[in-house]
């Protein structure tokens, strides 16, 4: 049995965002009913990489229910009103407006339905000037300020992965495993809202309090760490690359004592703590590099993990694929598509004993007839 088995999810969803949340909740054992437009989730034409598929799409849906709706018409709305009732869950990401003008606005529903859970997920949220503004995961992360410190000191970029809309995805699906967890105590649903702009701001936490209270933004920095040095990229005798990065003082004298082999460094007065690290990174980098430059990569991490200090080596996308602790930890399972099986990572929470749900792609409306039947 799975912590979620025996919930129903009913989800008006498209693109990322959402179907993040609810991939999260079917991974649990929900049953999630995806509404999908005769013409499908956008998201499905994103690319055709995947045996033809789209990367995100076969990312954000397995083990969901495609069911084809034109909620422009009077049967089909009288069928989403049917499933609601049926439904502990419905979550949302249209257009601002367009749920309460479809008639599935949170207030309505809630009246309608006591018990049904109400998850609203828009861009900047239901009210204020940028209310109806168009919000797509690039221009969230420009308006929260993620791409103004992200990047080098020569360009700011964004992030390599949609952030903002994983972040508004994770909050809504803990949104809503709350809200059931509240049901099972009240008896009663509720209704909440998730922003993008909201959930990625959360994440600007610590740049804001740099920033406001220190007086300067946090400056852009690569792979290096604007707060915190040595942290980053250094390169080695043999033309390679070592990330490394040092937490605490204790881990600095380690690093200059049995890494660098050079203890004097330690007490250099340019280096004398962390702030003043930062102040001269240009000169730590020198002599970092300087110390790694008699010896070969291999031979650095060697050093760094005998002495306790974190690191790492950059890995291509495939490389990481092929990473030996997924294969040593059995990350990989296979997931069927109407293009034949793909490879997932198993959800990352693992509890001992138990197996994530992670059932096949769905096909464009591939259970509209099988979850219509169940109404009659």
């Amino acid at each position: 049995m799975l912590p979620l088995d025996g919930v129903t999810v009913v989800a008006l969803e498209q693109a990322v965002a959402v179907p993040f949340a609810t991939r999260q909740l079917a991974d649990l054992g929900a049953r999630v009913i995806k509404i999908e437009r005769p013409d499908g989730d956008f998201a499905r034409g994103y690319d055709t990489t995947v045996r033809g598929l789209s990367s995100h799409f076969v990312w954000l849906n397995r083990s969901k229910e495609s069911v084809v709706l034109d909620l422009k018409t009077d049967r089909d709305r009288e069928v989403m009103g049917k499933l609601l009732g049926k439904a502990d869950v419905f979550v949302q990401n249209l257009a601002p407006g367009a749920a309460e003008r479809l008639g599935l606005g949170a207030d309505l529903l809630t009246a309608e339905h006591p018990r049904l859970i109400v998850c609203d997920l828009s861009g900047y949220g239901s009210t204020g000037p940028y209310r109806a503004k168009k919000a797509y995961d690039l221009l969230v992360q420009c308006e929260t300020g993620v791409v103004s410190i992200t990047g080098n000191e020569a360009e700011p970029a964004k992030a390599g992965i949609p952030v903002a809309d994983i972040a508004g995805g994770m909050y809504a699906y803990s949104g809503i495993l709350a809200a059931l967890y509240e049901r099972e105590r009240t008896g009663r649903g509720s209704a909440f809202e998730v922003s993008l702009f909201d959930a990625l701001g959360e994440w600007m936490g610590y740049p804001y309090y740099y920033a406001s209270y220190g007086g300067t933004a946090p400056p852009r920095a690569g792979a290096r760490h604007a707060a915190i040095a040595p942290y980053g990229p250094f390169r080695t005798g043999d033309g390679a690359q070592v990330f490394l990065a040092v937490q605490n003082e204790r881990e600095w004298v380690a690093l200059c004592e049995y890494v660098l082999r050079y203890p004097e460094l330690a007490t250099d007065d340019r280096f004398a703590s962390n702030p003043l690290r930062v102040e001269h990174q240009p000169q730590l980098r020198q002599a970092i590099e300087s110390a790694f430059a008699e010896l070969t990569g291999a031979q650095v991490l060697e050093r760094l993990d005998e002495a306790g200090i974190a690191n790492a080596r950059m890995r291509e996308v495939q490389e990481f694929a092929e990473h030996p602790q997924l294969a040593a930890r059995d990350r990989w399972r296979e997931v069927n598509t109407e293009a034949g099986p793909v490879h997932a990572l198993r959800p990352p929470v693992t509890t001992a004993g138990r197996e994530a749900r992670m059932d096949s792609i769905p096909r464009l409306g591939e259970h509209t007839e099988a979850v219509l039947a169940e109404l009659e």
